[in-house]
């Protein structure tokens, strides 16, 4: 039977939005479709939680929504190019939901099943990118929980080959979905554990405990597996897989491969340690060791190991789901290790004898007794001092950069000892330019220390320069300013000399000026050219072209503007409108005229001979008029000495 075809949710309209067109995959917590956002028009991946198996449990919890909401937006802050990004979360048929990346490939669990186990250089390329992933949610304060080759996504390298996968895209999905899956049990089943058995960190099994360093076994685990074409341990039920986890250590993977470098062993085993002291730090500090492993391997595109060609392949347990309960009061049978059958007959019996004698000789002496307490006291020490740092003395809470400008930022940023970056600055109608519109992680969050936080600067509100229209028919101006994204109003009309009726004249505000989207644009259009030409009035008495006004129907300003000039007193040196301008009947001309050039001084010539006091005057440019005897003697001048006049004005002598 078609599985497809039963499922009902095929077809469906999600949210209005997303249309499911085939499933994908169906996991322990989830059911994986593809589907098309009919909004943006692009395919995308949405992954629907499992509803409530027993009858008592449908629905979900109280509080669940808003704690699997809240995890969908921790996932969504992750931007790494390695991890699957998260789009959109809600709730369909009382099931939450979340809408993922379409990421084209295969999962690693795939790979491996096609290709049993791979290349050492090809597992430590995978290796590399899946560890940056969790290493960017690890600097977010988040653990990933079920790191396994399911939720490791292969998608087709860029080059296009498939025959090397050193090449390939490598993205982790399920960031934080089991913790949110996890968070819907109600209290009685608070403190269960939920993680793929075959992957599971010890710490996972006997306290229920994660931190970064879970993360890092099941990465190393992975990478065994990937080397070896198995996972280390296997089991009848996954109680048994469960415990071999805490009682063994992981096995070097040259002992079933051999040939794989010693430098391969080391990176598994150190990743796998069961003390989680013993391990890496977080999935950063595991990648810095892949990536020395890496160049001690050589170039890949050079030096490859290829190893021998498995035609059969051993049989591979399936992945377990469990729900482990971790209080050690409730702990089941299979957890408790004083409760297992013994094994190994009288030589076994003999070495817990052996072991309970040693106890019995140390409590037996004061010595021993002080010696054992110094040990303990130092180990809880130790062991408290390290699961502080790594729960909680290496975290710092990100400090409130949002609204602050850059400098102000990166100051509280760098004094927090967080190192900031940024991403493309975005248009902002409340935060002003080059200040801090949006931080990753927000505020508050924890993030360890030294880490890095990304900014997202304001350019401001978006704003538009208004485009010139002016000379343009008034159809055609509103089609350019509201393709600007401006509301275009139709305002008053006005004669133009130039522009015919119906052209653009102006605009308000003026071309090229900075308004937001959506500003009012007046546009103000010619009636085309006024019905009186204006006269040119310059060079003429102040009285003629008063009558010259008159006569057109135009009225001049009064009084005329008076301005210093050479010309004659009240002849007409500027106007307004200018000659030539078309003008409507009663339109006002204002007028510029001179008032004179500027009075000198006449000299006294009186007593001097008639020719001589010509010749001075003349000197001045005084025309001279001589009455009398033109010989004789100057008896007197009109105008007097010392009286101011024009430039010009004419001296009369009066001579005897």
């Amino acid at each position: 039977m078609d599985t497809q075809v039963a499922d009902t949710l095929l077809g469906s309209l999600i949210d209005g939005r997303y249309r499911i067109r085939g499933r994908v995959a169906r996991g322990g917590m989830a059911t994986v479709y593809t589907a098309t956002d009919e909004r943006l028009d692009r395919t995308v991946a949405v992954k629907i939680i499992h509803p409530a198996p027993s009858p008592e449990a449908q629905g979900q919890p109280a509080g669940f929504v808003e704690r699997f909401a809240d995890e969908a937006k921790t996932i969504a802050r992750l931007t790494h190019p390695n991890v699957v990004a998260v789009y959109d979360q809600g709730i369909y048929a009382d099931r939450p939901y979340l809408v993922m990346e379409y990421v084209r490939g295969r999962t690693l669990r795939d790979v491996l099943a096609e290709r049993h186990r791979l290349n050492p250089d090809e597992a430590l390329a995978i290796t590399e990118q899946m560890l940056a992933a969790i290493a960017a949610a690890h600097r977010a304060g988040l653990v990933h929980r079920d790191v396994k080759p399911e939720n490791v996504l292969v998608a087709e390298a860029p080059t296009g080959g498939a025959a090397n996968l050193v090449d390939s895209v490598v993205k982790v999905a399920d960031f934080g979905l089991a913790q949110a899956v996890e968070a819907s049990a109600d209290d009685a089943q608070a403190d269960q554990l939920m993680a793929t058995i075959a992957y599971v960190a010890p710490e996972l099994v006997t306290d229920g405990h994660a931190d970064p360093r879970t993360d890092v076994y099941s990465a190393g685990i992975v990478l065994f597996e990937m080397l070896t074409g198995r996972v280390p341990y296997e089991g009848h039920r996954p109680v048994d897989v469960a415990w071999q986890h805490v009682r063994q250590d992981v096995p070097a993977p040259s002992t079933l491969v051999p040939g794989l470098p010693k430098i391969l062993d080391d990176l598994v085993i150190r990743a796998t340690r069961r003390d989680p002291a013993a391990r890496p730090a977080d999935a950063g500090a595991l990648l810095a060791q892949v990536q020395v492993a890496r160049e001690g391997l050589g170039n890949p595109n050079t030096h490859t190991t290829v190893l021998p060609r498995v035609t059969e392949k051993p049989p591979v347990s399936e992945p377990t789901m469990v729900v482990a309960a971790v209080q050690p009061a409730q702990r089941p049978a299979w957890a408790r290790l004083p409760e297992e059958a013994p094994r190994g007959g009288r030589r076994r019996a003999a070495d817990n004898e052996s072991v309970k004698s040693l106890p019995g000789r140390l409590m037996g002496e004061q010595r021993g007794r002080l010696a054992v307490a110094a040990v303990v006291v130092m180990l809880g020490l130790i062991a408290a001092v390290g699961g502080w740092w790594v729960g909680v003395g290496r975290y710092t809470q990100a400090p409130e950069l949002v609204s602050l400008d850059q400098a102000t930022a990166e100051a509280q940023a760098k004094r927090a000892g967080l190192v900031p970056q940024y991403t493309d600055p975005r248009h902002d109608d409340q935060i002003p330019k080059d200040a801090v519109l949006s931080q990753d992680p927000a505020s508050a969050s924890r993030i360890a220390k030294g880490g890095t936080i990304t900014l997202t600067l304001s350019l401001g509100p978006e704003q538009f320069a208004v485009p010139d229209v002016v000379g343009k028919e008034f159809e055609l101006a509103t089609t350019d300013l509201t393709e600007a994204g401006l509301k275009v109003v139709k305002g008053s009309t006005r004669y133009h000399n130039s522009l015919p009726e119906g052209m653009v004249v102006a605009t308000d505000p003026k071309a090229g000026t900075e308004v937001r989207p959506g500003h009012e644009v007046t546009v103000t259009l010619s009636k085309g050219r006024a019905p009186i030409s204006v006269p040119n009035l310059v060079g003429k008495p102040l009285d003629e072209a008063r009558s010259i006004l008159n006569q057109l129907g135009l009225v001049l300003v009064e009084p005329p503007t008076v301005k210093e000039s050479d010309k004659p007193k009240n002849e007409v040196i500027g106007q307004s409108p200018a000659d030539g301008d078309g003008v409507e009947k009663g339109t006002k001309v204002s007028l510029e005229v001179s008032q004179g050039p500027p009075l000198v001084v006449v000299p006294r010539v009186v007593g001097m001979p008639c020719q001589q006091a010509k010749q001075v005057l003349e000197g001045q440019s005084f025309p001279v008029a001589v009455q009398f005897n033109q010989n004789g003697t100057v008896r007197f001048q009109r105008p007097g000495e010392n009286s101011q006049v024009p430039p010009g004005t004419q001296i009369t002598l009066g001579c005897l």
